[in-house]
């Protein structure tokens, strides 16, 4: 069989030749025989995972191509960080006009206009909200 092989021209038919060869001979190598015992006897729970991987594919599949529930997802997500963005807008819509004010005004703040701040409700409210978030603060480096 080795003497017909050989004799044949060179070109696909000993190519292919030769790669069954390589293969038969990666065949009778021990860990190869080894390895594919192992594979063998692994088969009914490879079949099952590929099946299970199968089912999962197609779920999501299914899932990617659905317009209407993309649709519908993206609708509720908007619904949801719509709130959030419109908030964050006025927050610093807020800070840039307070921003600019605060560069616009020259008086200084002295003694009683500290005192007059303090009774304001807004300057009460961030206060004992700072005081909140230090404590806060204060308690977790406690724990560490």
């Amino acid at each position: 069989m080795s003497d017909t092989l050989t004799q044949q021209p060179v070109g696909e038919a000993s190519g292919s030749a030769r790669g069954e060869l390589d293969i038969l001979d990666q065949l009778m190598k021990p860990e190869v025989q080894k390895s594919l015992t192992e594979l063998v006897e692994h088969l009914p729970k490879l079949a099952e995972m590929v099946t299970i991987m199968t089912k999962a594919y197609d779920i999501a599949q299914t899932v990617a191509t659905d317009k209407v529930l993309i649709n519908d997802f993206a609708g509720g997500l908007s619904e949801f960080v719509k709130p959030i963005t419109d908030k964050a807008k006025g927050i610093a819509s807020a800070a840039v006009e307070a921003g600019d004010r605060a560069q616009s005004e020259q008086t200084s703040i002295g003694l009683f206009g500290l005192l007059r701040m303090l009774k304001d409700p807004q300057v009460q409210k961030t206060l004992r909200f700072a005081q909140a978030f230090l404590d806060v603060q204060a308690e977790r480096q406690k724990q560490r």
